[in-house]
């Protein structure tokens, strides 16, 4: 299978959605913004927009400045990664497949004749007017669930919970300016332990455990904007670097929106 899949955006869950296409023998580029404040970076593909290459699970992603750079990555057997925020090398491209994977828990500008299968993550999609299928992202019985017609669940706003916790593990700034990182991802922190800098202001760790995510130093961020998660768990630091489940589930779940779709417009065509 050769044919081209774009995915909008090169996230943590976004990830999931690469790898399983890439792995699956499809043709893979990511769109993403100029500066992506990416959480989890050590398991988003996008963040070769910082580092030119990422390699995650066996798969690397390459930063490519055109889409001359995009082919031969693509030839090369790896994912191409532009930057690109509003999809405008999509009818260049003329991919098989573009699947949303923003999460923005809003539509940022996918079409549903952007491609001839369109697929959207999450809130903000209409399945059958703004993408052919919309997925469920959040967590529990239909996590993953393909929707044909109407809406993902609205987003609740609270994060998925781990050993007890959920809203009290993530980081939110207390402070406009610019972040200078003291822990890196993967280390094991104490609560109220200093992790960052912003300008004059100590960001600490809300509880004991691994520093699971933690935006790039350097970053400049809003007040109340998400900077950092912490794993309560703390003998699962493997989890900084692989794909999580959340992430695997829906990836799978695209590649079936995918392949279903395809199968069914074949047979129309016959």
């Amino acid at each position: 299978m050769s044919e081209l899949i774009i995915v909008r955006g090169g996230g943590d869950i976004a990830s999931g959605v690469i790898q399983k296409f890439h792995r699956s023998g499809f043709r893979v580029v990511v769109l993403e913004t100029e500066n992506p404040s990416f959480i989890r970076r050590t398991v988003c593909y996008g963040e070769a927009v910082y580092q030119k290459e990422l390699i995650l699970e066996e798969s690397k992603a390459v930063l490519a400045h055109g889409i001359d750079e995009v082919d031969k990555i693509l030839d090369r057997g790896d994912i191409a990664v532009i930057v690109d925020p509003y999809g405008d090398t999509i009818k260049k491209l003329k991919p098989l497949a573009v699947i949303d994977a923003i999460l923005a828990k809003k539509n940022l500008g996918t079409d549903i004749h952007m491609a001839p299968i369109t697929v959207g993550l999450g809130p903000g999609f209409t399945a059958g007017k703004d993408v052919d299928v919309a997925i469920e992202t959040m967590r529990g019985h239909d996590l993953g669930r393909l929707i044909f017609s109407g809406e993902a669940r609205k987003n609740t706003g609270v994060p998925g919970v781990i050993k007890g916790y959920g809203r009290e593990r993530v980081i939110y700034s207390e402070a406009h300016g610019i972040i200078k990182n003291i822990k890196g991802i993967g280390d094991f922190v104490e609560k109220d332990e200093v992790l960052a800098l912003i300008g004059d202001i100590e960001v600490r760790s809300p509880l004991t455990g691994i520093l699971r995510g933690l935006i790039r130093d350097g970053y400049r961020v809003p007040k109340g904007f998400k900077i950092g998660d912490v794993d309560p768990r703390k003998d699962q630091q493997q989890n900084c670097y692989t794909i999580s489940d959340k992430a695997r589930n829906i990836g799978g779940s695209a590649l079936e929106a995918v392949l279903y779709l395809r199968r069914k417009q074949e047979q129309v065509r016959i």
